[in-house]
């Protein structure tokens, strides 16, 4: 799917291809070559204005893109995710833009699958100067070393401690690990698990399970636990077998790092079979879709949420305001986690813009250079995050959410965001 906002360009990229031919062929003709920055690196181009620019930078335009989910296992989420950060180009556009341009979102679905997504990052890469948006630890994985190599500034959708190191890409607030960590520390103190006792884990397969895991292993060692793994695929939509493994483990919790509908299935068989055990999920696994249906009752009754993000019911200014402006421009449409998630990533990289446009350069390696240099980014959407360490989250604080139906966006707040004992310690043991 590709989707571009806000009106097509058809006769721009036929004007651009037909460009693009005419100075190949001149080079060809010359029998000469020339650097033209294809690595998405400062270009001595400037804009009328003075500023410089680069792919996805025109005097009147800037394009970001976005490789998302809109039927895979993650659809909800990204249509959340798109349509919350097409409302934040449309404010911002309505506020008279960024540096003097209007903003433009490409949309590419690639239904949480790597190779569609490879395909699809090739395809809209020339054209754009950072992506506020790729769902998909898989897919970002596959796409690190092109990401790096064009300085395309990028906001995964995504918390694997595997995607930090690179100077491109920003992984929001906290990894999977570090949810796991806070999310054993909030059973121990609310006194749901004790010592020697047996967590069950289900998780993905790939890079997000296996860091949820690395989290939720070394606080049950720290706690003199054990864990109970189960590792599972993003096709597996009915949990029984796992359930039935762990109530032979005699587990006494049970942590879920996957999707909306493996959780869904995951409360409603334990809590059909019996194992009526506290579940605690990382924010991917929830969607308030889930609370209409026949796993409800047993969502609300043993599962919590622990995130980086507060839930969208929350009183902070910023997100209320956010969610006004939500309900208004798609109203009907649920405001969950994505809503929260998009809108703070299309910030964050408005606030990127803005600071690079400062500087005099919008080329991409200079973007990143702005986005990198903040350390106390603060969008009014939940905890300050610091920029600045590109081996290390951008935040080691969350928050614990608990599911209900009345709430907008079928969560509330059960602890406000703080930072699990122990998470300091894991950090600088990972080196």
């Amino acid at each position: 799917m590709n989707v571009t906002h806000p009106r097509p360009r058809t006769a721009r990229t036929a004007a651009r291809t037909a460009a693009l031919a005419a100075a190949l062929a001149a080079v060809l003709l010359a029998g000469t070559a020339c650097s033209s920055k294809a690595d998405g690196g400062s270009t001595d181009d400037a804009a009328a204005d003075g500023v410089k620019s680069g792919p996805g930078i025109s005097d009147k335009t800037i394009r970001l893109g976005a490789l998302t989910d809109l039927t895979g296992p993650y659809a909800t989420l990204g249509k959340s995710i798109v349509q919350a950060q097409q409302m934040w180009a449309d404010e911002t556009n309505a506020a008279g833009g960024i540096c003097g341009r209007e903003v433009e979102i490409v949309v590419k679905d690639h239904g949480y699958d790597v190779q569609k997504a490879v395909t699809a990052y090739a395809d809209i890469a020339p054209d754009v100067v950072a992506l506020p948006q790729v769902i998909g630890s898989p897919v970002v994985a596959a796409l690190l070393d092109d990401i790096e190599r064009d300085h395309m500034l990028t906001f995964p959708q995504a918390w694997a401690a595997s995607l930090l190191g690179r100077d491109s890409v920003q992984v929001l607030g906290t990894t999977y690990d570090l949810d796991m960590i806070a999310a054993v520390d909030f059973l121990t103190r609310a006194k749901k698990i004790a010592k020697g006792d047996t967590i069950g884990h289900v998780y993905f397969e790939g890079d997000y399970g296996a860091n949820a895991l690395e989290g939720s292993e070394w606080a049950a060692e720290q706690a003199g636990m054990k864990v109970a793994g189960q590792k599972i695929k993003a096709t597996d939509t009915d949990l029984t077998a796992q359930v039935s493994a762990l109530s032979k483990a005699g587990v006494k919790a049970i942590l879920i790092s996957a999707g909306p509908a493996q959780t869904a299935s995951l409360a409603g068989v334990a809590a059909a079979r019996g194992l009526k055990v506290p579940i605690v999920s990382s924010a991917p696994g929830y969607a308030p879709q889930l609370l209409k249906t026949p796993a409800a009752a047993a969502l609300e009754a043993m599962v919590h949420v622990v995130s980086a993000a507060p839930a969208v019911s929350s009183d902070l200014p910023g997100v209320k305001r956010m969610v006004a402006s939500y309900q208004k421009a798609y109203p009907g449409e649920p405001v969950d986690s994505g809503v929260l998630s998009g809108y703070n990533a299309a910030q964050l990289t408005g606030a990127d813009l803005k600071k690079a446009c400062e500087g005099g350069s919008l080329a991409r390696q200079d973007v990143v250079k702005a986005h990198r240099s903040q350390k106390n980014a603060d969008t009014g959407l939940g905890t300050p995050q610091d920029f600045t360490l590109v081996t290390a989250p951008a935040s080691r604080s969350t928050y614990v959410l608990k599911p209900d139906a009345k709430a907008v966006g079928g969560l509330v707040g059960v602890e406000e965001a703080h930072k699990a004992p122990g998470v300091d310690a894991y950090m600088a043991g990972r080196g």
